[in-house]
Parts: C-alpha cells; structure tokens; sequence
C-alpha cells in the first residue's frame, strides 16, 4: 500500500492547498464527500431493517391505499432539501472564486499543445505582449498576488489545472478563457492537463513556481533579455551547431537566428525545471537523450528523430545549458 502511494507522491492534489481559493475548493470536496457517504449509510441502513422483520408475501400483505404516502413524501423533502443545500453552497463557494479581490497586475496567455504548455507573459490589461517573455511548462508568478490566465488551444481541447491553486479551465481552439490564480506562498505547484487529449495526456504537465516579488522581478528581468551569447568555445561551436541543425525550423532563441514556432521556446531553456512537459527532469544527460530520440522517451510529440553525430550533440548541449 505504502509503495502505490509513494507513486503518486508527485501526482497533483486536491488536498495540500496553498491559496483561499482553493482551499475553499477543497472544502467544498470535503462536504459533497461527507454528504455523499451520508446518503449512502442512511440508505444502506433502511435496507437492512428488513431483513430483521418478517417479511409478508404479496399475497399475505393487506390491500391497503395510501400506506407508503408518508414515507415518499420524507424522501423526498429530504433528498431536495440536500440538493437545494449542495446547489446554493456549490454555487457561493464558485462565484466567490470566479474573481479576484483585487485587480491582477500580472497576466499569462497558456496555450495547450499536443503536448506541452506555452506560457507567454503580457501586458498589465492582457492586451498585448509587452514583456517579451515567452517560456513553455512552467508559470512564475508572485507570492500573495492574483494573476490572471487567459487560456486557449492550438490544436484539441486541453484543460488547465493547479488544484493546490484554484479549480480547472477548459482550453479551447479558437476561444481565449479567462481565469486566475494565486499562491499564498512560495513554492513549486504541479498542474495537469485535465481533459483527455491522446496519446500522452498524462505526460502533459506545468510546473507554477511562486516567489517572492523581488526574486519574481528579477527572473523576469532575465527572462525579458535575449539568449546570453556563448562564453566558451564549446558554447560557440553549439550555437553554430544549433543554428545549422534542422533545431532552427521549430525553435525560436531570441537573439540568434534561430525563429522556428512550431516547437518550446529555447532562449532560457537552461533554467527550466523539466523536459518534454514534465517527462525529464532539466539535466545535460536527459536533455541529450531528448533532442536525440524523443520519440524513444515520449512516443508521438513533434520533435522528430534526429540521429545527430555525437560530437555535435555534445556541442549543442553545452550551448542549450548556458542559456539562463
């Protein structure tokens, strides 16, 4: 038992919540359980008294009109007066959480792809991008704040969610959503794709890392300035290698030529947590194996089968790890 909940140590959970918004999710959950395994005790109970009794035959049962009226009419009022209370209680705790109490000065567009996430920070009313920052996987916010999420999709529908953050959104083609979240403290918060997308929707992941707003400021900051250049001859000769390999159809470095779309952008990915959405975590050794068969680590993404010669591979991977 212990070692089937050690596997789902990392999974996201509704339980460990780090915001009021989804704290009062979690209680709502609470509640509905609560009420639910009532239900079910109180009917299971009535069952049963039964099969204490001698039960009559049909045949030997009076004729009797009217005799169960009383019992219905119980059911019924109690079965509505719960669901009036699950309707009106439900229906407080999501408005309250539809809407901040105060207005974000942060926004995010996440958009899903088949599958993986990407993040793009925008202007203080969501307008446009004034930030310059683009990012895939993992959100940085500011610890105690509210900021707003505009989710949409490039290809199927997806769905967004942190549950130690807040509840979950549907990521539609063709229709931005709007949402928020908050973390009410620092930390890495796990999210999930939530709606079923193919083949590996369960390796669709987003990390939400909060901090503080001096340490949020200065990963932006970072984050705004272009691909630092390279610093040693071996980062050169991966730029140069970098730049001459079919990496530069899909991927963008701002700062370089390098201006694909198709695939994450790349200009920090040395600072990111993880590879693939979550499958690998962000070393040289699991970075090489990614850029040379992903489709060996995470069958069907869009990152083809490259097969490049390992000197080569060594290079890009020194240039790709010297971009904080």
């Amino acid at each position: 038992m212990w070692l089937a909940m050690a596997a789902c140590a990392r999974a996201p959970s509704t339980l460990g919540s780090a915001s009021q918004p989804a704290h009062q999710l979690t209680v709502l959950q609470w509640w509905l359980i609560i009420i639910a395994l009532a239900v079910v005790l109180i009917i299971g109970v009535l069952l049963l008294i039964p099969l204490r009794r001698r039960i009559r035959t049909v045949a030997d049962a009076p004729l009797t009109s009217g005799g169960t009226t009383t019992p219905i009419i119980i059911g019924v009022v109690i079965s509505a007066a719960i669901l009036i209370f699950v309707f009106i209680y439900s229906a407080v705790v999501l408005v309250d959480d539809a809407k901040p109490s105060t207005v974000p000065r942060l926004a995010v567009k996440v958009t899903g792809h088949r599958w993986w996430w990407e993040v793009e920070y925008l202007a203080a009313d969501s307008s446009n991008v004034d930030q310059d920052v683009m990012g895939a996987n993992e959100i940085h916010i500011p610890v105690g704040e509210p900021v707003r999420i505009l989710g949409t999709s490039a290809d199927v529908i997806h769905d967004f969610w942190v549950p130690q953050l807040q509840g979950k959104i549907d990521l539609e083609p063709g229709r931005t959503n709007v949402f928020w979240i908050r973390a009410d403290k620092p930390g890495r918060y796990r999210g999930q794709c939530a709606e079923y997308c193919g083949l590996q929707h369960a390796h669709m992941i987003i990390w939400v890392v909060a901090q503080s707003r001096p340490e949020f400021e200065k990963w932006l900051a970072r984050e705004r300035a272009p691909a630092p250049a390279p610093a040693t001859p071996l980062e050169k000769e991966g730029q140069q290698a970098f730049l001459s390999a079919p990496c530069v159809l899909c991927h963008t470095i701002r700062g370089t030529g390098a201006g694909g779309v198709l695939g994450p952008d790349l200009t920090h990915i040395g600072s990111r947590l993880t590879l693939g959405a979550g499958t690998l975590t962000n070393t040289p050794g699991n970075l090489a194996g990614w850029i040379e068969n992903a489709q060996s680590i995470k069958p069907g993404v869009d990152m083809p089968r490259l097969d490049l010669p390992p000197a080569t591979l060594h290079k890009i991977i020194a240039y790709l790890e010297s971009l904080n």
